[in-house]
């Protein structure tokens, strides 16, 4: 079942995801099916976190949206164009561009032999942004004072950084060309908490300043919580509820995202030892063969994956919950 998200009124919609599917080892016994038919729309200026734990299907699909895994099924269509209609040259380098990602480990992201000012000035080329080596030296410096790093350093190699630091090189060489979007899988887990935030920080600012929508993929429930708009909890390659971050911690509805919420952290000592974990029923998202389940709106702006005899049940409980909070 391919479910259509209505869009909200009044919002541009930059990249809409229709019944996309990706299966590795299709027809083999080691078929894993990453990606199962999901769709979601991303709105201009908006940050949209996707959660989940590790093998959720995450960051493929991150890296089916931005053409680095080919897709199965499905479509991924970017302010307008379908991305896998994406044959020559020249709209490839136009929609490489328009959409970047920041990676998951810093080091391995960037080519240790080559300087840092060359891993920015080669995209600043690519691109014709710059054109002459004097060009090049000035938007490099420029992008290194955006993240925070000296000016100094540009002629140093990757190897000589911390994790921190690469990071923030990684997210100058994304910025470099000026994109509209950026995809930034898991960019903060190989970091200490210190820096973290650091990382979060600078790209708040950043969308403040450059009007850059972000698909921001992470384990962390409380970082994604503070950089998102809305969120998209993902299991076994299924987009399984998404609302507004603020809504989808105060009142979430689906038991992984409550299994979730249970065992992330609280800053708060005296809440964090009296509260109890939820373990999660993996049933819950096997229904039986012949049960048609998809994305249902529960709530305006908030949709669970479920069956159809399920809605009621969703509506109770989250009207059971607002009247708990009131």
């Amino acid at each position: 079942m391919t479910q259509v998200l209505p869009a909200q009124e009044n919002r541009e919609v930059v990249l809409k995801i229709r019944g996309l599917k990706k299966v590795f080892n299709p027809g083999k016994k080691g078929e894993v099916r990453a990606i199962d038919n999901i769709s979601f729309d991303i709105y201009k200026g908006e940050t949209l976190g996707l959660v989940g734990e590790s093998g959720s299907g995450k960051s493929t699909t991150g890296r089916s949206i931005i053409k680095l895994e080919s897709i199965t099924s499905g479509e991924v269509t970017y302010k307008g164009q379908d991305i896998s209609k994406l044959n020559n040259k020249q709209e490839v380098l136009k929609f490489r561009k328009s959409m970047q990602m920041i990676f998951q480990d810093p080091f391995a992201s960037l080519n240790p032999r080559i300087p840092v000012k060359t891993i920015i000035g080669d995209a600043l080329r690519l691109h014709k942004i710059c054109s002459t080596d004097a060009e090049v030296t000035q938007r490099v410096n420029e992008l290194l004072d955006i993240v925070g790093i000296n000016r100094s350093y540009a002629n140093r190699y990757p190897t000589e950084f911390s994790g921190g630091q690469c990071q923030r090189i990684g997210i100058a060489r994304a910025l470099c060309v000026q994109p509209d979007f950026i995809i930034a899988d898991e960019c903060l887990s190989a970091l200490d908490v210190s820096i973290q935030a650091q990382i979060v920080n600078l790209l708040i600012k950043l969308r403040k300043e450059r009007a850059i929508t972000y698909l921001f993929i992470a384990h962390d429930l409380s970082m994604v919580k503070y950089i998102s708009d809305r969120i998209a909890v993902m299991k076994d390659g299924k987009i399984l509820e998404l609302a507004d971050a603020d809504e989808l911690y105060n009142r979430p509805l689906h038991p992984y995202t409550i299994s979730l919420l249970s065992a992330s952290p609280l800053t708060d000592l005296h809440k964090e030892k009296q509260r109890k974990r939820i373990d999660y029923d993996t049933s819950t998202h096997k229904y039986p063969e012949g049960t048609v389940a998809g994305m249902y709106e529960i709530l305006p702006g908030h949709w669970v994956y479920c069956s159809a005899a399920e809605v009621l049940k969703y509506q109770q409980q989250a009207l059971s919950a607002s009247d708990m909070g009131n």
